[in-house]
């Protein structure tokens, strides 16, 4: 009876021995796949969370539930799930360059649009005041200050200046914001001198 006991406890003792060498031989394998995804991540990370920050999010999250598994010594649920957060991890750089091209893209065809806009605006708003500069004060429109439209054109060009140098420059976002600060200004401008920008020109 006795011999049976001893041989029930050494079997025990026997089968625990397997498991800690099973989970200390995991634990190297777990730790190398945590440091491929975290540096995975962390070089997809800048472009990442500027076109797809919810799927960076959703990888971020996921791999923080790794690292507690792995603080646990949970070694085969990292081994388990750290292939599917890889491959996550490595599609995040590509997500977020196809995101990019597309932002690009919608920011190349605003521009092109504004572009036009501003360029016949602002040739239309030279044109009526170098008509009303004709003028004698008397036949001026009531309500006119050419003064300060010019001071407005004045800025305004500047910033479309700007604006175009950005676009060179490749900077496609401060490009058209910044044409579309231009835009306000010049429908203000052609406002104060009573031009219809939307009407055929003359």
């Amino acid at each position: 009876m006795h011999v049976i006991q001893r041989a029930g406890r050494y079997a025990v003792i026997a089968a625990a021995a397997i498991i800690l060498t099973a989970c200390a031989g995991q634990k190297a394998p777990a730790q190398k796949l945590l440091g491929d995804i975290e540096a995975t991540v962390t070089a997809a990370s800048t472009e990442a969370a500027k076109y797809v920050p919810d799927q960076l999010a959703d990888v971020q999250s996921k791999f923080a539930a790794l690292k507690a598994s792995y603080d646990k010594q949970d070694y085969a649920a990292v081994v388990t799930g750290a292939p599917a957060v890889l491959t996550a991890a490595q599609g995040l750089a590509t997500a977020a360059a196809a995101k990019k091209d597309e932002v690009l893209k919608a920011l190349n065809d605003e521009w092109t649009g504004l572009s036009g806009s501003v360029s016949g605006a602002i040739t239309a708003i030279q044109s009526r005041m170098e008509l009303l500069s004709k003028k004698s004060s008397k036949k001026m429109p009531a309500g006119i200050d050419l003064a300060a439209a010019k001071s407005g054109l004045n800025d305004a060009t500047s910033l479309w200046s700007k604006a175009q140098a950005a676009f060179a420059a490749g900077n496609l976002e401060e490009a058209v914001s910044t044409a579309k600060d231009v835009k306000g200004r010049i429908d203000a401008l052609a406002s104060s001198l009573k031009l219809d920008l939307a009407a055929p020109a003359a």
